[in-house]
């Protein structure tokens, strides 16, 4: 099974509304530059999303697009859901025609991984991956943090013993 561009655009485009919403509004061109997906394929994408109620659009200046509800009450699968992209790892699409009209041998362990997949994502909110971003964005600062360096005027680092093998 592979999750499709549109799938993991329509995750990553969420997760950056959600990451800046609490300033106001974003808008899609944001949200393009930032994630470098084309700003048509995000129209398409927040149509749906809008359709499903996953966001609300906000007209005029300063307009863009907030979540419909709680980053908590949505989950991934929802997201891969609402952009109409299926979560099935069968040959058949769940037809059981694997076959010409039958059930390959192997369908029910390619249905069951379907129901994993889809039992993970649908354990995992959006509000979970702001705060792994979130966690992610602290542990860099402390790093930088730590990191001491010499800024007298006129120090390099190899003067300063920061460089390998020093």
């Amino acid at each position: 099974m592979r999750l499709t561009t549109k799938g993991r655009f329509a995750v990553t485009a969420m997760l950056d509304l959600s990451l800046r919403q609490a300033k106001g509004p974003v808008t899609l061109a944001g949200i393009s530059e930032r994630q470098q997906i084309s700003l048509s394929y995000l129209e398409q994408l927040f149509g749906k999303l809008r359709r499903r109620e996953l966001v609300e659009s906000v007209r005029g200046p300063g307009g863009g697009y907030c979540l419909a509800r709680g980053a908590e009450l949505i989950t991934v699968a929802e997201i891969i859901k609402a952009v109409d992209e299926p979560i099935d790892a069968t040959q058949c699409g769940g037809k059981e025609n694997c076959l010409e009209d039958h059930r390959c041998m192997t369908h029910d362990l390619w249905a069951s991984l379907n129901k994993t997949i889809y039992d993970y994502l649908s354990s995992v909110t959006l509000a979970q991956l702001v705060e792994q971003q979130h966690e992610k964005q602290r542990r860099r600062e402390q790093c930088q943090q730590t990191v001491l360096m010499d800024q007298r005027p006129g120090r390099t680092a190899e003067a300063a013993g920061v460089l390998p093998g020093l």
